[in-house]
């Protein structure tokens, strides 16, 4: 049932001197999303970390921290897919996106939505959910044909100016500047809405860190076409330039308007490019070096916001789109532990690959310094930003989202569950569902990067895994026997889930 927010708020509010008296029935909305962050990594989340992240730290203790959250894929392209659309991933198939549209035409989005409610809607950044390439692709497949080359290093067959349907400014957003993929895969050019800015008529070759470092880590990135106007160093800076001038042009261009605002940085993924002002900023090597700058490009977006003075009527959002590439080796030699104690990395099924800090600053509505264990996941932006506007969802749009808003407020109580239980998917198809307790994994094995990441079950032994999280949040005694009756209604309601299409009951 939506919550009439504003009566609510105001009621709500009257007393408490943390407060401000402002309560806008349409706030602006700033979503902050970075990408391979671990859970550890902010102090705000970890006391130990040995990077310094006091912009994002800040947010925290001027709203709520969630310690529960879920990215509803554990890697890029599925957790973007359910951010965006209120939809589990696992109900699509994302790995259409170096060639076309990972969004169906048709589906509703957060911005489709907030765009329909009267908001400016901008992105900057990485988009990772494809674009209709159908042209560029048959064109570097010939050319790698007729040179014998790899066809990673000849993709790179675009026209200045060139139309690129099916992306940012085709589901939802009025304006878009950013990239198609990581900064590690190719080919390499800025996209302005839909149009090619300048094509990746130049290349470059593959990199490696070494040393310490694996070859997915570090300055790694792979050989392909490359934009003569982009140098990789200069595009977490140009995100956060571009993202500045949205904010300062709002006002004079869309006073009349909201703002929603998605900033999708490409980092801290690799590669890891600090700029010389920050390097040896942290104790973490280069990740963290890396890392701590990117809080700095943030901190210069909070401030932008604070000098339009923006920062009391604009909810912000701040999360990562999935865990850490940071091995056993990398905690032994920095002491850091970016996953925060839990267990995997990106890709996984396990805590690290999909559970991430996610952080709301919402003034005059979210108590400083609040901490909720509730279960969430991404997809619920989708309810959350209709029960903030009063309006109700179509039935076939966020059908895997639930309002956040009573936990926002602190109406809900901590103790009842604000939504049903929560699925993620790994790397490589694997799906877990968990209940804040209880924590189902359909199969054995990690399901992504760490090893083993999948087993044959032996004859009599468990077919998946099942942890209690109170008491094993390392996920290492595996209860699937133990408690049949726990696996069967975790394994029914995934069931469920697949049979309805959906996990939000009908109104």
């Amino acid at each position: 049932m939506l919550l009439f927010v504003s009566a609510l708020l105001i009621l709500g509010c009257a007393n408490d001197e943390q407060k401000s008296t402002q309560n806008p029935s349409k706030p602006n909305i700033v979503l902050i999303l970075v990408d391979d962050m671990g859970y550890g990594d902010l102090r705000s989340y970890n006391p130990e970390s040995k990077i310094p992240t006091p912009n994002i730290d800040g947010l925290a203790s001027e709203g709520i921290r969630f310690m529960d959250a879920h990215a509803p894929g554990a890697v890029c392209h599925p957790s973007r897919y359910g951010l965006l659309t209120g939809r589990y991933p696992f109900r699509t198939n994302t790995n259409v996106w170096p060639e076309q549209p990972v969004i169906d035409e048709d589906r509703m989005t957060i911005a489709s939505l907030l765009q329909s409610e009267g908001y400016h809607t901008a992105m900057v950044g990485k988009w990772h959910l494809g674009f209709d390439e159908s042209a560029a692709i048959e064109a570097s497949r010939e050319n790698a044909q007729e040179s014998g080359n790899n066809i990673r290093a000849a993709y790179r067959q675009y026209a200045e100016d060139q139309l690129l349907s099916g992306g940012p400014v085709d589901r939802g957003f009025d304006s878009f500047f950013g990239i198609r993929a990581s900064t590690d895969i190719p080919p390499y050019f800025y996209i302005r809405d839909d149009r090619v800015v300048n094509p990746p008529s130049d290349s470059i070759g593959n990199n490696y860190s070494g040393g310490i470092w694996t070859d997915i880590q570090g300055a790694f990135w792979r050989e392909g076409g490359i934009a003569p106007d982009l140098e990789l160093i200069d595009v977490l800076p140009r995100f956060t330039d571009e993202s500045i001038a949205v904010i300062e042009n709002h006002n004079s261009s869309n006073q009349n308007k909201p703002l929603f605002l998605y900033v999708a940085y490409p980092a801290p993924h690799t590669p890891w490019l600090p700029t010389e002002a920050f390097e040896g900023a942290s104790d973490a090597g280069m990740y963290g070096d890396f890392m701590a700058m990117v809080d700095a490009e943030i901190g210069r977006i909070l401030s932008t916001i604070d000098k339009e003075n923006m920062s009391d009527e604009t909810l912000v959002i701040f999360t990562s789109d999935n865990g850490p590439v940071w091995y056993d080796k990398d905690k032994e030699q920095f002491g850091h532990d970016s996953q925060g104690g839990l267990r995997g990395m990106k890709g996984d099924v396990y805590e690290a690959g999909h559970r991430m800090p996610f952080i709301v600053r919402w003034p005059g509505v979210v108590d400083h310094g609040a901490v909720t264990d509730q279960t969430i996941s991404f997809t619920d932006l989708m309810a959350t930003f209709a029960d903030i506007l009063n309006t109700e969802l179509p039935q076939n749009a966020g059908e895997d989202s639930f309002s956040l808003v009573p936990v926002l407020t602190g109406e809900q109580p901590e103790k009842e569950a604000v939504r049903p239980p929560v699925v993620s998917v790994s790397s490589r198809g694997v799906r877990t569902i968990q209940d804040g307790r209880w924590k189902l994994i359909e199969a054995l094995g990690s399901g992504g990067f760490s090893d083993p990441a999948s087993m044959d079950p032996e004859p009599g032994g468990p077919e998946g895994q099942l942890y209690n999280l109170d008491e094993d949040p390392d996920e290492t005694n595996n209860l699937w026997l133990d408690h049949p009756d726990v696996v069967n209604r975790l394994k029914r309601l995934l069931q469920d889930y697949d049979r309805e299409g959906g996990s939000r009951p009908a109104e």
